[in-house]
Formats: C-alpha cells, sequence, structure tokens
C-alpha cells in the first residue's frame, strides 16, 4: 500500500497514511480517462445554438429582376445566403450532444487519475481543512504552507468558509467527495484531499 504524509493547515507533517491501492494504486487507463472527459465535456454543452435557412427567413417572395438583360447575375430570392438579410447555409440547429458512458467505466478512470496524482507526487492530504472565518488572505497563507497553488480542494461535507474563502482565488476550486470528477482532477496541478475526504472516496470505489 502507498503510504502518504497527511499535513496540517500550517504545512507540518503529523502522521503518516496509507493509501487503499484499489483506488489509489491501479494502472492507468489513458483511454478511459479521455474518454471520460470528452463525454463530460460534451455533456456541460446546451446545444441550443440555432440560425434561420433560407427557407426560414422572412421576405424574398419575389426574383428581385427579370432573368436576362440587366447586366446583373440571375437572383431568385433576396433571401439566399449571398444576401444581406438571407438564410444560413448549413445552419445550426438545436441538438443533443450528450454521451454516455457506463458505471464500470467512470471508476476505472476516477482511479487512474486518483492514482495518477499519488504517482506525480502531486496529491495533498490535510488532517482537517477548518476556517473559523470567510478570510480569502487566510485561504491563500494556508495553501501557500500546502505548497498548493493551482489545486482542487476535495472536503467530505460543505465547509461554507473554506468555500466562501476560496471563491476570490481563479487558480482554487472546492469541491465535495460526492461533486468531485475527472476533468477538475486533470485541471488542477495539485489535489487536496482532507482525510475524512480520503476515507469517503475510498469506501465509494474500493
Amino acid at each position: 500500500m502507498a503510504s502518504v504524509a497527511v499535513y496540517n493547515i500550517e504545512g507540518k507533517e503529523v502522521e503518516k497514511l496509507e493509501l487503499n491501492d484499489s483506488v489509489f494504486g491501479v494502472e492507468i487507463n489513458e483511454h478511459l480517462v479521455h474518454k471520460a472527459v470528452v463525454t463530460q465535456l460534451a455533456n456541460r454543452r446546451q446545444g441550443t445554438q440555432s440560425a434561420k435557412t433560407r427557407s426560414e427567413v422572412s421576405g424574398g417572395g419575389r426574383k428581385p429582376w427579370r432573368q436576362k438583360g440587366t447586366g446583373h447575375a440571375r437572383q431568385g430570392s433576396t433571401r439566399s445566403p449571398q444576401w444581406t438579410g438571407g438564410g444560413v447555409v448549413f445552419a445550426p440547429k438545436p441538438r443533443d450532444y450528450s454521451l454516455k458512458m457506463n458505471k464500470r467505466e467512470k471508476q476505472i478512470a476516477m482511479k487512474s487519475v486518483l492514482s495518477s496524482k499519488v504517482q506525480d507526487d502531486k496529491l495533498v492530504v490535510v488532517d482537517e481543512f477548518k476556517m473559523d472565518e470567510i478570510k480569502t488572505r487566510r485561504f491563500i497563507e494556508i495553501m501557500n504552507n500546502l505548497k498548493a497553488q493551482k489545486a482542487l480542494v476535495v472536503t467530505k461535507d460543505k465547509n461554507q468558509n473554506v468555500i466562501c474563502s476560496a471563491n476570490n482565488v481563479p487558480t482554487v476550486k472546492t469541491a465535495t467527495t460526492n461533486e468531485i470528477n475527472v476533468y477538475d482532477i486533470l485541471k488542477y496541478d495539485t489535489l487536496v484531499l482532507t482525510k475524512d475526504a480520503v476515507a469517503a472516496i475510498e469506501e465509494v470505489y474500493a
């Protein structure tokens, strides 16, 4: 079993924690990690974009000038795509971009990214992430103590003081254990987990 150091919010090591190899020590499946990211980004798309084709724009009922003898190119309608106010060629229409991924694949992808953070030494475990008040300056100080500037901070339960303190820090995102996803873990350099968050993740994915 891999073991990691557990730090307090002052950045001092307080103990060692054994990680479950079935969650934090699996072989990385790059294909399923890629599939999970593509699926997640596709499912974020609303698919509500729409533009009118030449059959949907108003006007253009009559031929603007006769076919021959004017010196102009022949035109059948003022609502053809080459006219100002005309329809759009191959106009985008509302569609569903969502993709599906089965539960087993999602679990393997999540275990893969968690394991990659351990392998790259980018996993920081904190005994508890406790803040008595909403204070951005104090939050930044804690992150500097943990040497985690661009980080995803994961707690087991919602801590309003931590969430609000992190809101004004553009390089940090907070989440609870039931909100984490493959894309966010990959997006941020460091993964900061509280000790009880590690236990909750192991309970779900082991």
